[in-house]
C-alpha cells in the first residue's frame, strides 16, 4: 500500500459539555496539527499517489472552513462536543467528498483511504481512518 501525508494546522475555539472534561468545559482556544494520509494500493499512471498540490489545496479549503472560529457558534457542531477524534472524522469524510467530486484530480480515483490525524499536542493526538 502507498500513501502520501501532507500537513497543515487549525486553529479553533471551542468548549466541552460534560464533567469528563474538567476545565476545558470552559471557552478555549486550541491550535491543532492536521497531517492527511491518502492510500492506494498501486501507483497512478504518473506514479504518485495523489496530487501533492492539489491535495494541498483541498486541505487547506478544508481547513479554511473551520479555522479561526468557535466551534460552538457553529450550526453544523451545534450540541455536539468537538473533540480531537470527533473533528479528525468531519476533516476525512470532508476531504472524501472533494475525492469523490473530482477536486483531487481524474488520478485520484484510485484512492483506497484517508486517514486523517489531529495533533492537539505534542504528546497527544487523534485519528479517523476512512476507506474510499
Amino acid at each position: 500500500m502507498f500513501s502520501v501525508t501532507i500537513r497543515d494546522h487549525l486553529m479553533i475555539a471551542h468548549s466541552f459539555r460534560g464533567d469528563v472534561f474538567g476545565p476545558a468545559q470552559r471557552l478555549h482556544g486550541a491550535t491543532f496539527i492536521v497531517d492527511a494520509a491518502f492510500r492506494r494500493p498501486e501507483l497512478d499512471a504518473d506514479n504518485i499517489v495523489v496530487d501533492i498540490g492539489l491535495a494541498g489545496q483541498e486541505l487547506g479549503a478544508v481547513l479554511g472552513e473551520l479555522n479561526y472560529r468557535n466551534l460552538d457558534d457553529e450550526p453544523a457542531f451545534a450540541g455536539v462536543n468537538t473533540s480531537t477524534e470527533f473533528l479528525a472524522k468531519v476533516i476525512a469524510d470532508r476531504l472524501a467528498g472533494k475525492v469523490a467530486a473530482g477536486a483531487f484530480g481524474e488520478g485520484a480515483r484510485g484512492l483506497t483511504g484517508i486517514t486523517v490525524t489531529v495533533h492537539e499536542s505534542h504528546i497527544a493526538w487523534a485519528s479517523f481512518e476512512r476507506r474510499l
